[in-house]
């Protein structure tokens, strides 16, 4: 299998993720873990999920911990309970964050991510 050649003018590579089907979008929705969890399991990012604790890095709500809400496969996008605005009517909307611009600090851990950490573990010690 080869590897599909990306063009170089942005515009393309956006297009590239816009067009590109919703289950191939998993991918881009990796955060980069924290130190302490980078030692304990062995690995650098992971997906990001429900009920995971995160820490906003960049952008309007920086150094801010929250708990994911909700995941929007479609437009690449995490929200957050303390990622909120008032609206003018009042009312709190949620603002999207890109999981770039997101750390995880704790894991939501059930029995399919701890067989998808250990099969990622396994699979880097069979590489090395």
């Amino acid at each position: 299998m080869t590897k599909k050649i990306s063009p170089k003018s942005p515009g393309k590579q956006r297009k590239r993720i816009y067009k590109s089907p919703i289950h191939s979008h998993k991918k881009m929705l990796k955060c980069r873990l924290d130190e302490f969890l980078r030692e304990e399991y062995g690995l650098r990012s992971l997906v990001v999920k429900k009920g995971d604790l995160v820490r906003v890095m960049r952008g309007q709500f920086r150094d801010t911990e929250g708990k994911v809400v909700k995941v929007d496969y479609s437009a690449i996008r995490v929200y957050l309970e303390s990622a909120t605005t008032t609206k003018a009517d009042g009312k709190e909307a949620q603002i999207p964050v890109h999981p770039s611009n997101l750390m995880l600090v704790k894991l939501e851990l059930d029995d399919d991510r701890k067989r998808i950490i250990d099969n990622k573990v396994v699979k880097i010690a069979e590489s090395e």
